[in-house]
């Protein structure tokens, strides 16, 4: 069991962390293209992941995840997490509303285009001789899932989320004030609709998830469309 779990770590890690990072560092670099210096100065547009780890939401939460599911299960079905978030100041912004909803478009951007780049390596894998092959495989699907998982849960339409903050960006101004008032609750309650409610329910013999009627059709959809976009 011990060994499964290492091999399904080394697997799995290095997919969730270009995730995870690659989408706070490109809010970083999407703000300072349009004015705003702070994630730069305060180091955040780095690559390395020390410069972004959460000590819950990079570490605790992910590897929580990753041990249940590997003791029930026997395999690893879906990973959660998050890094520490990018600064950013719209008062460098020369329009406030309508940059933040760019710069909170940039990372499902970014993990957008990782899982095509992401997916094209798997021309590679007729090449590798098993089990590499089929190893080499299967973390090369969990990259692509974890990248179009997070680029859809970010678009979920409540602040602070991306998909909020775009809508923040584009609605008219007394809509947008009012959306954005739900800023400060916003991720508790996603996180509580998610995955603490459904929790609760099942325990009482309620089937009710959220996630997976949310969520998993359209990543479906998606992994569908990624591989066969790159020819697999």
């Amino acid at each position: 069991m011990i060994e499964s779990i290492l091999v399904a770590l080394l697997l799995f890690a290095p997919g969730a962390l270009i995730a995870i990072i690659f989408h706070e560092v490109a809010h970083g670099w999407a703000a300072n293209a349009l004015g705003d210096p702070t994630a730069r100065e305060r180091g955040r547009l780095s690559l390395n992941p020390l410069r972004h780890l959460d000590p819950l939401g990079t570490v605790a939460v992910p590897l929580v995840l990753f041990a249940l599911q590997m003791v029930s299960l026997g395999r690893v079905e879906f990973l959660f997490g998050w890094a520490k978030p990018v600064p950013v100041d719209p008062r460098n912004f020369r329009r406030p509303r309508q940059d933040m909803a760019l710069v909170a478009a940039a990372g499902p951007a970014i993990n957008l285009a990782l899982a095509f780049g992401l997916a094209s390596f798997g021309h590679l894998v007729d090449a590798l001789p098993n089990p590499a092959g089929f190893l080499v495989a299967e973390a090369i699907l969990f990259a692509v899932q974890i990248n179009l998982l997070l680029m859809l849960f970010n678009l979920i339409p409540v602040p602070p989320l991306d998909g909020g903050r775009i809508l923040v960006g584009v609605l008219p101004l007394g809509l947008a004030r009012a959306l954005a008032r739900v800023e400060p609750a916003g991720l508790g309650l996603v996180l509580l609709g998610l995955f603490v409610l459904p929790a609760f329910l099942r325990l009482s013999g309620v089937a009710f998830d959220p996630l997976a009627q949310l969520l998993l059709p359209p990543l479906a959809v998606l992994r569908r469309l990624v591989f066969s976009a790159v020819g697999l």
